[in-house]
Order: C-alpha cells, then sequence, then structure tokens
C-alpha cells in the first residue's frame, strides 16, 4: 500500500457547509471535470482521443473516492496496490490492469493518478485515463483478436512515477515508447493527461484557498453523504427485503471460435444493503473478450442506474458505495486469471449497461429501456503508402463506430449514436484529409430499429473506399444475438461487416478480426446494429412512421411491422390501416422482454443467416 508523504499537522475540522456554499463546490467540481476533458481535448495528437474523446476523468476526496467523474474506482484500487512513497508532485502511471484491480481493463489505457496538495496536505486525486491508439503488440493498435494472454497485446505499464516530486522520469517514459508504432502521439496523449489532471489540481487548489480547507473537505463529505442517503431511500422504495432478481444476456463470441458466452446478474437486497452476484456467469474465455471487472466499477454501473432515473441533476459519486456489496466469482468472463487476454473487454464494458437495465427496469417495466448499441466497435487501418508523394510514409487509424440506441419509455432512441453519450463520431472531412480512404457512405440503416411504440434507433452502414493497400481491423459484437425490445417491442437488427473488392467479389468478415489485406479500391461496409423497440408497435402514429417512411428510416414494407398502409402519395390510408392492425391485435399481453428467436434456433440457422459459421460452446481457458 502506498505511504502518502504530508507535512501538515493537526486534523481537519468538520464544519456545517451552508447550501450556498455546497452548490457553489458541487458546480465547481462539474466544470473542473469538463476542463480536464477541454485540456486533453486540445493537446491530443491521436483521433480516438482529440476527435471522439476515448476518455474519462475523475476528481476525488482526499480517501481517492470519486466525488466527480466518470469511473470511480481507479486511485484506491491503485493505491492499494503500489508499492511506496507519494509525495507533492508526484505523478503516478499505468496500464496494467492486473496491478490495479481492474482500476483500468486492458493496456491500451493508460491511467494518470496525482495527489493534490494544499498546505502539505492531500486533500484530493485527480486522476484520468485515456485509450491510446497503440501500445505496441503482434498488430497494429494492439488489440489483436486472436490473443490468448495479455503479454501479446503490447507494453504493459506497472505503476510507477511518471513524475517524482515533479521532475519527469525520462528514461522509464523513453522504454515505454520505445514499444509503441507511433510514440509522439502516445507522449502528446499523455502529456495531455497529465496537464489535465494538473488543471483539476490547480481548481481544488483554488477551491481551499476561497472556503478553506475545512470547508472544502467538509462539503465533499456532504456530496458523499447525499449520495448514500439517497441510495439508502432508492433501495427501500425499489426492492422488497429478502427479493433477488436476475437478468441474463450474451456476448456472441470471443475471436477464437467459442460463444455465446452467458452473463448473468442477480440482486438481492438484505436490509439497507443490496448484494450484486456475477455468479452464473460464463468462465473466462481463452480469446480477449474478458472483462476484468473492478467491484468499484459495478457499484458505480448500479448507482448511474438508479441514482440518475431518480434525480439526473445529482452530482452522483461514490459515496453510496458501502450500500452495495459485490461478489464476482474467480476464473469467470467479469475476472480472468492472469495472463488472461483483455484487449476486446470493450462488449464487456458495454452489454454491463444492458444488463443492469434488464435487471433493475423488472421492477418498474415502464422505465424499463430496451437493448441498445451495448459496445465500442473498434475499426483500425493501417499500412504505408504504396505510391505518390508520401510513398512509404506510416499511417494508422483507430476509430469508434455508432449505432442504434434502445427505445425508451420517453421515446425514440436516436440513430447512430454512441453507447458513451460524450463520445463524438470522427468528421468525415477529418477521415479523408489524413487517411487514403473515402468514405462514400454514411447513413442509417432503415428497419435495424426495432419496431415499437417507440422506435429502437437505427444502426449505420459506413462504406470506406481504400485508396491504399494496408491491413484492416474490426471489433464488434451483437451479430448473433439480438438486441430485445421490451414492452411489446421488437429486437433490433444484427450487425454484420463485409468487403466488396475491386475485383467483384465480396467477402462476408466475422466481427472480430484483424489483419485482414485491403488492396486499393476495396470498400469495406461496416453495418452497426439497431437498438430494440419499446412498446407495441400496432400503437405507434400512422403519420409518424409514414414521416420515417419518407426520411428514409423505415422502408415501405418496414411499415408493415406498424401495421400501418400508405397510399400511393406516401400518406396514411386510414381506414386500410385501422383494418390490418385490428387484424394484428391478438389481445395478449406481450412478455417484457423479447430476446428474438430461442438461442438454438439462432445458432442452427447462424451461416444461413450471417454467413458465418457458428461459434462452438465456451471452454474455460
Amino acid at each position: 500500500m502506498a505511504e502518502i508523504i504530508q507535512t501538515a499537522s493537526g486534523e481537519v475540522a468538520k464544519v456545517d457547509v451552508d447550501p450556498v456554499t455546497l452548490d457553489i463546490i458541487e458546480n465547481a467540481l462539474r466544470n473542473a471535470r469538463y476542463e480536464m476533458d477541454e485540456v486533453l481535448f486540445r493537446t491530443a495528437l491521436s483521433p480516438g482521443i482529440r476527435e471522439q474523446h476515448d476518455e474519462f476523468p475523475l476528481i476525488g476526496d482526499a480517501q481517492g473516492r470519486m466525488v466527480v467523474g466518470q469511473f470511480g474506482l481507479s486511485i484506491p484500487a491503485l493505491l492499494d496496490r503500489y508499492e511506496g512513497t507519494i509525495n507533492d508532485g508526484d505523478v503516478l502511471l499505468t496500464s496494467d490492469p492486473y496491478s490495479c484491480d481492474g482500476a483500468i481493463s486492458h493496456a491500451n489505457d493508460w491511467l494518470v493518478v496525482m495527489p493534490i496538495y494544499v498546505e502539505g496536505r492531500v486533500v484530493g486525486w485527480a486522476s484520468m485515463f485515456g485509450h491510446m491508439s497503440d501500445v505496441g503488440g503482434k498488430t497494429v493498435c494492439s488489440m489483436p483478436t486472436d490473443a490468448h494472454t495479455i503479454f501479446e497485446e503490447g507494453v504493459i505499464i506497472p505503476p510507477f512515477k511518471l513524475y517524482d516530486q515533479g521532475r519527469l522520469n525520462e528514461d522509464a517514459l523513453r522504454i515505454v515508447l520505445n514499444q509503441v508504432r507511433q510514440p509522439d502521439w502516445n507522449r502528446a496523449d499523455l502529456n495531455g493527461i497529465v496537464a489535465a489532471c494538473r488543471t483539476a489540481s490547480r481548481r481544488i487548489q483554488e477551491l481551499c484557498a476561497r472556503f478553506g480547507v475545512d470547508t472544502y473537505l467538509s462539503a465533499l463529505d456532504a456530496l458523499l453523504q447525499r449520495n448514500y442517503d439517497a441510495m439508502k431511500t432508492l433501495l427501500a422504495m425499489v426492492f422488497a427485503d429478502g427479493e433477488t432478481i436476475s437478468f441474463t444476456d450474451y456476448i456472441c463470441d470471443d475471436g477464437v471460435g467459442y460463444g455465446p458466452y452467458e452473463l448473468k446478474l442477480s440482486l438481492t437486497r438484505t436490509g439497507d444493503k443490496v448484494l450484486l452476484d456475477f455468479t452464473g456467469s460464463s468462465a473466462q474465455s481463452p480469446g480477449p473478450i474478458n472483462y476484468y471487472l473492478n467491484e468499484n466499477l459495478a457499484r458505480m454501473f448500479f448507482g448511474i442506474y438508479m441514482i440518475t432515473v431518480a434525480d439526473p441533476q445529482i452530482l452522483w459519486n461514490d459515496g453510496f458505495y458501502p450500500l452495495v456489496d459485490v461478489h464476482i466469482p474467480e476464473k469467470s468472463f467479469w475476472k480472468p486469471e492472469f495472463p488472461a487476454a483483455l484487449n476486446a473487454r470493450n462488449h464487456g464494458v458495454g452489454r454491463i449497461f444492458d444488463l443492469f437495465g434488464g435487471l433493475l427496469g423488472q421492477k418498474n417495466p415502464d422505465l424499463l429501456n430496451a437493448a441498445g448499441f451495448s459496445s465500442s466497435p473498434h475499426f483500425m487501418y493501417s499500412g504505408h503508402y504504396a505510391d505518390g508523394e508520401r510513398k512509404g510514409e506510416w499511417f494508422q487509424l483507430y476509430s469508434i463506430g455508432f449505432g442504434g440506441i434502445p427505445g425508451r419509455p420517453i421515446g425514440d432512441g436516436p440513430d447512430g449514436h454512441s453507447l458513451w453519450p460524450s463520445f463524438v463520431n470522427i468528421p468525415c472531412e477529418y477521415l479523408e484529409s489524413y487517411y487514403p480512404l473515402r468514405i462514400e457512405k454514411w447513413e442509417t440503416v432503415p428497419d435495424t430499429g426495432g419496431a415499437g411504440l417507440h422506435r429502437g434507433g437505427n444502426g449505420v452502414d459506413v462504406a470506406y473506399r481504400f485508396l491504399q493497400p494496408g491491413t484492416i481491423a474490426i471489433h464488434d459484437d451483437r451479430w448473433l444475438t439480438y438486441p430485445w425490445g421490451v414492452n411489446g417491442g421488437d429486437p433490433g437488427a444484427r450487425g454484420r461487416k463485409w468487403i466488396d473488392r475491386a475485383d467483384g467479389t465480396r467477402e462476408i468478415l466475422p466481427s472480430k478480426v484483424h489483419d485482414v489485406a485491403v488492396a486499393k479500391g476495396d470498400v469495406l461496409h461496416f453495418v452497426t446494429w439497431g437498438g430494440g423497440g419499446w412498446g407495441d408497435p400496432l400503437k405507434r402514429d400512422p403519420d409518424l412512421v409514414a414521416l420515417e417512411v419518407r426520411r428514409g428510416l423505415i422502408s415501405a414494407e418496414g411499415a408493415d411491422r406498424y401495421g400501418v398502409v400508405l397510399a400511393s402519395d406516401g400518406n396514411v390510408d386510414a381506414a386500410a390501416t385501422d383494418a390490418k392492425r385490428a387484424s394484428m391485435t391478438t389481445g395478449e399481453k406481450p412478455a417484457v422482454f423479447n430476446m428474438g428467436p430461442p438461442l438454438e434456433e439462432i445458432l442452427a440457422n447462424c451461416e444461413a443467416e450471417t454467413g458465418l459459421p457458428a461459434p462452438k460452446p465456451p471452454v474455460p481457458a
């Protein structure tokens, strides 16, 4: 455990913080968190961070508990494992998930943690991690889909002092950067992360100077206590004492031929507390889809759903963690044994949102979302220019794809959107300016969103025409199982990928593949999946269906799923629609979940429907 060096004497006084001061400090923390983002975006070089914002900031209290941010797990886990002293001016760096109990979940994520000192006392912590586009390893962008150990996935940085009392460890950084394919990108992105953490440190020091350390730290305690009190009340309102509920979803395959992987989550309330139990999930995979889930992150996912549904304006934090126990079996998908491969954990990160939604939504189906775009699919393209004035120059692209957000109680799911609200797409103009490719199509795919009273968002078809030979890699999922619908809504469509070769042939690609050679003139179609529908499609406004047909979001044939008949002018034929809907109405109460065909049927029809062989049943790594 880290030894934190402090020169301040005496205890911090506990003081009452008035509501106005608390509100000022709360919003100052929120602004500091967003300022961390902006500092990084303006200094990073890799498009994954600079353009798409694949990074996550955090500001913690003196114990490392998150008071504002997105991932409330990195600081305590890292400090528990770090053997050494912590001084003013130190900056810690790691990329090893196994050295920080899954505080980060694959080696592409570089995690920076630094203490915030005021007058010789640690008053908080600033932390941020970002996805580095490449960290070495056997394939470009460091995400080999056939990896069996983490050693195949690139440089693994143990926790160490990148800065020791303000002095940069140049030798260690030089060794690390010597392992990667574009060290200038990694250096710039890392410098931006450090600068963002230092920005947070300055803002906290300013707050302490303005209000005093006693008031600032007491305000943090009040914010944490507020979330504790809110969660305690919510647990008693939503879950019956002694009640257990469960939900199961799947990861389609692991990249090395096995799948689908069963993901099970159960919840039991006992008194004031709940237990989140992942028992029943599949064993760890021999491939790289394992998701080393930190227990605090599981708590955070649970809290995001519970607290933001009840009060979207609240600044959620780690305060409620003592109310949530977590059990994750060893050697399971969620807690693989070292040195299991981890690079494709993005599918588990995303699917856990569906898992929590399906679990917690059972208590109130009217508030239940359908399954959505629960992944961050990756597309990578790299090579050397074969001709022209840039002949011999290296290029590499890492980007994140978007898909359909689920139908929701409040309305339709957005089309072609990211799993993470803060992520944005890389502009086509950027891609075409800096990479040898052309975007021939970037559009939503009609009917891929599940039909419902509230339609699931459509997936997108991005068509990349390659202007130079190279290799590509893909990380995606939901090509086998369906994004489920709820309360009578239909499942969304599955994702698919193929290359139309310049010689006129077509090659269907699996959802997880790397080092696929592409030639000049080849076109990759990267089609993502849609979100599930919410509610009975026969209750959707017919005029809205007609409008979406005109807009290309629903096809004329797809209108049949809503029982809508269109006249020759594209408007609704009201009489025919009423008759059609009457003939389609069964009077039966719809099931809460529509998962699509049974898994056995999906596997039996896999090759005929997808052009890909069915995966084999999973076996432990």
